[in-house]
């Protein structure tokens, strides 16, 4: 009976010890720095047809533009921009939500990134951008 349990005890530490040396390496999310933030009516082609989500309500069409800094050596991918915007009331656009959409890669350093959002038509410009940030994965997560 002993052997038996020290058997089973030593088989159980082996096991614990081959997971944690062979254990893979966990995909951590890397805060992407975003700034210069600022948003331009989209083009023509662009806006054409614009209508807030869920609905048929006429809106206006913008690109909200700016900077974003990946601060590892690595690119970044699938970097959620979280955010808020308001209009010229302080009423906001995106009704409970601060998820704004999302940068497909993020190479080291300063990059250029770009974010198509439709607002109705009724909000009165100009909006105001605030607490913009994203993060993004060092793997491809989505496919």
């Amino acid at each position: 009976m002993l052997l038996r349990s020290l058997t089973l005890i030593f088989f159980s530490c082996l096991l614990g010890l081959l997971s944690w040396v062979y254990s893979p390496t966990a995909i951590a999310l890397t805060q992407i720095r975003l700034f210069d933030i600022t948003y331009k009516e989209c083009p023509p082609e662009i806006a054409k047809g614009a209508v807030t989500s869920g609905t048929t309500m006429a809106a206006n069409c913008f690109l909200v533009i700016g900077k974003a800094e990946n601060p590892t050596y690595k690119t970044v991918y699938d970097a959620d921009i979280f955010g808020r915007i308001y209009d010229a009331n302080n009423d906001p656009v995106m009704q409970n939500r601060t998820r704004l959409g999302s940068i497909p890669e993020v190479p080291p350093g300063i990059s250029d990134f770009e974010l198509r959002i439709s607002v109705a038509a009724n909000q009165p410009t100009p909006l105001k951008l605030k607490q913009f940030k994203a993060a993004g994965f060092g793997a491809q997560v989505r496919k």
